[in-house]
């Protein structure tokens, strides 16, 4: 039994690091696990032109201890109105990384994303020219659509035409949650690649409902039946280089989440490489779990990989019920419970 490992230092390639007091309070918790992370421009107002980028990443650089060597990687909220001058001037001078769409009322503050996607042709050519990738909340928002069946039905719908229409562009579905998407993103070509959680490899649906409504394993997209989280763990475990690791933490206060009308996010960044490990340690997969933190993900954003290693180490770790502070209490995800790995000091 291996009860020590150690991994080259990975990457998170989907982050909500929000702003304000917010900001403050957890973006420690990322730059103490990740050398570098895509940070999602879901702010009010949105994150639409490079000058708000660099500034959107002063404040982060502000509001991280000192010392640490993190690097934001910005992403550009992609709108009805984007222009692809704009976009690829934003790209050319370094304040974008990549661009995000979001479907329009799809997640968190979302209100301004994208209507219909077929007005974009121009930005997503000029973006597949330039070598700009796209990240995609990839659910559609219609509703008669059952929010279980919405992921699905985005790639029908959306994703595999863009896919044959711009066959250099590179995608990243983000957040998969579904065997669809497993299957859709395996079988694609080298330009199509999927993040995936921590939470997605552990819960299904049943979570939120387990003796009542369980508001912190609510997440968009929702966690569907077993079968998908099955699939999903075993893309992740699985060594191929299109599955690569992105937390998507997303922080919201316990009052915002035990509320009338919960907010949407799985806050996972105070132990996202310890869940990452438990989960690999079960499927007997550590030896690919540098592949999916370290290594696909730069590979396929065309960066190198990180210099220096971490390693984690099988010892107990009980995670708080609920993380304070300045700003407001977290309950992070795993909370109350123990996991079997922990980052060695």
């Amino acid at each position: 039994m291996t009860d020590r490992i150690t991994i080259r230092r990975p990457d998170d390639w989907h982050v909500h690091l929000r702003d304000g007091e917010m900001l403050c309070s957890v973006a420690r918790y990322t730059a103490a696990q990740f050398v570098r992370a895509i940070v999602m421009p879901n702010l009010s107002p949105p994150v639409t032109t490079a000058d708000a980028a660099e500034a959107y990443r002063a404040r982060i650089m502000a509001a991280l201890p000192a010392g640490h060597d993190f690097t934001p990687l910005m992403t550009c909220y992609l709108t009805d109105t984007a222009r692809p001058d704009e976009i690829e001037d934003g790209y050319a001078r370094g304040a974008f990384t990549a661009v995000k769409l979001y479907p329009a009322h799809a997640t968190t503050n979302s209100a301004y994303g994208v209507t219909d996607i077929r007005t974009l042709h121009a930005v997503l050519d000029r973006m597949q020219r330039i070598g700009m990738p796209l990240l995609i909340h990839g659910e559609v928002t219609d509703g008669d659509v059952d929010v279980f069946d919405r992921e699905a039905v985005f790639i029908d719908r959306n994703l595999a035409p863009m896919v044959r229409d711009f066959p250099a562009l590179k995608i990243v579905l983000e957040h998969i949650t579904t065997a669809d998407a497993v299957d859709f993103v395996r079988e694609g070509p080298a330009t199509l690649a999927a993040t995936i959680t921590p939470q997605h490899l552990w819960i299904n649906r049943n979570a939120m409902f387990a003796g009542g409504i369980r508001p912190h394993a609510y997440c968009l997209p929702i966690a569907k039946r077993e079968r998908h989280r099955l699939a999903v763990r075993a893309a992740a475990t699985s060594g191929s280089p299109h599955f690569f690791l992105g937390t998507d933490s997303a922080p919201h206060g316990i009052a915002a989440k035990q509320a009338s009308c919960g907010c949407a996010g799985i806050f996972n960044a105070p132990y996202a490489l310890e869940s990452y490990a438990a989960a690999f340690d079960e499927d007997t997969a550590l030896d690919r779990l540098e592949g999916f933190a370290s290594e696909h993900g730069p590979r396929f954003y065309g960066l190198p990989l990180n210099e220096g290693t971490i390693t984690l180490e099988r010892v107990s770790l009980t995670v708080p019920t609920h993380i304070d502070t300045p700003h407001a209490a977290l309950v992070p995800f795993h909370a109350g419970e123990t996991l079997a790995w922990r980052i060695a000091s």
